[in-house]
């Protein structure tokens, strides 16, 4: 299994130092997620710091991009970093893509499956050399004159994953994507009743196997050692998880273990500003299906139990390796899960 850091952004100029550290680590990539900067930016920086560290947007939002765009940016980054690049794309909720970035909204699973189309007939053109045609419902490409051609490289086009909660995405990914991201908000159960099916059934239209596609899993973990008491760091797990939880496009998970009703409740608490109150209709019970407590030992010990097998890759917070870059139990875990498949 592979080891990844994910990060929410930090400002660029700490980035290369950043990636040489966690190489030096034994991490296998790290990923930027588009939260509070832009995370192919944030690639750009962090790729000087690293010769052997693969680097990834886990996830870089698509409809705030054309797919043209969204290749050009692709494949620079791949040529940066020595073909090391994964493009990992998300869709976002209706209300940001309007009202955060002024796009207009359509159904997500045929708008991403067209970006996915697009951008790698756009990649083909480059390749190729020839005439750029994409016709699809939403996207139509049919202009690359060869001063708007990027030079040749001797890397194949960067791998596409895609974000997925709900099984029609999850399906499309199977299909057309090289990758699936699995959200942090998510239980093994799930994944594997409902995710994985789903996935497969992708893939068998495709004509590939699973052994020819990624599933990676952003682990939601409560670190004992980065807070004053066990107790201390569940209950920072507590709020996320309720926070989530509050979410009506991640009702279906808690639907999976018939605890459904815990989503409007919430939601409603997130109107009424309740925000400190909402942890409490957390129960333990709750937070261990989508969180693992411990330090070091103990996370990869549950981490290893729940997903090995189920996931090929598993991302950690950026912050949970830089606080135990140098820590020895940290090493012993961590070899522990790469050693597993």
């Amino acid at each position: 299994m592979r080891l990844n850091a994910v990060a929410m952004g930090a400002p660029t100029r700490d980035l290369a130092a950043l990636a040489s550290k966690l190489e030096h680590a034994g991490c296998h990539a790290l990923h930027f997620a588009e939260i509070g900067h832009d995370p192919f930016l944030c690639v750009a920086a962090a790729a000087a710091g690293a010769r052997a560290l693969a680097f990834g947007t886990s996830i870089a939002l698509a409809f705030t991009r054309s797919p043209t765009t969204l290749a050009y940016t692709a494949h620079d980054l791949n040529t940066a970093t020595g073909g090391k690049f994964v493009l990992g794309l998300g869709p976002q909720v209706k209300p940001h893509i309007e009202r955060r970035f002024g796009f207009a909204w359509s159904e997500p699973v045929q708008r991403m499956r067209e970006v996915v189309l697009a951008l790698r007939a756009v990649w083909a053109c480059w390749q190729s050399g020839g005439p750029l045609k994409f016709d699809g419902d939403i996207f139509k490409l049919s202009l690359m004159p060869p001063a708007f051609r990027p030079e040749p490289t001797p890397y194949a086009p960067p791998p596409i994953y895609l974000a997925a909660v709900g099984p029609k995405m999850a399906e499309m990914a199977g299909e057309v994507a090289d990758g699936l991201f699995v959200h942090a908000f998510t239980t093994e159960p799930y994944v594997r009743e409902v995710l994985m099916p789903a996935v497969e059934a992708g893939l068998k239209r495709s004509g590939r196997s699973r052994k020819e596609f990624q599933v990676c899993y952003a682990a939601f973990i409560a670190d004992t050692t980065a807070a004053e008491s066990v107790a201390a760091a569940r209950a920072q797990a507590r709020q996320a998880v309720a926070f989530y939880a509050s979410t009506p496009n991640y009702r279906a998970v808690l639907d999976q273990h018939g605890i459904g009703d815990l989503q409007p409740k919430l939601q409603q608490m997130t109107r009424q500003g309740a925000w400190m109150q909402m942890a409490d209709a957390i129960s333990d019970e709750v937070l261990d299906l989508f969180c693992i407590t411990g330090a070091p030992d103990a996370l990869a010990e549950g981490l290893q139990r729940r997903w090995s097998g189920l996931v090929d890759q598993l991302s950690l917070p950026v912050d949970y390796w830089t606080r135990h870059i140098d820590d020895p139990a940290w090493q012993r875990a961590a070899a522990k899960l790469t050693a597993t498949g």
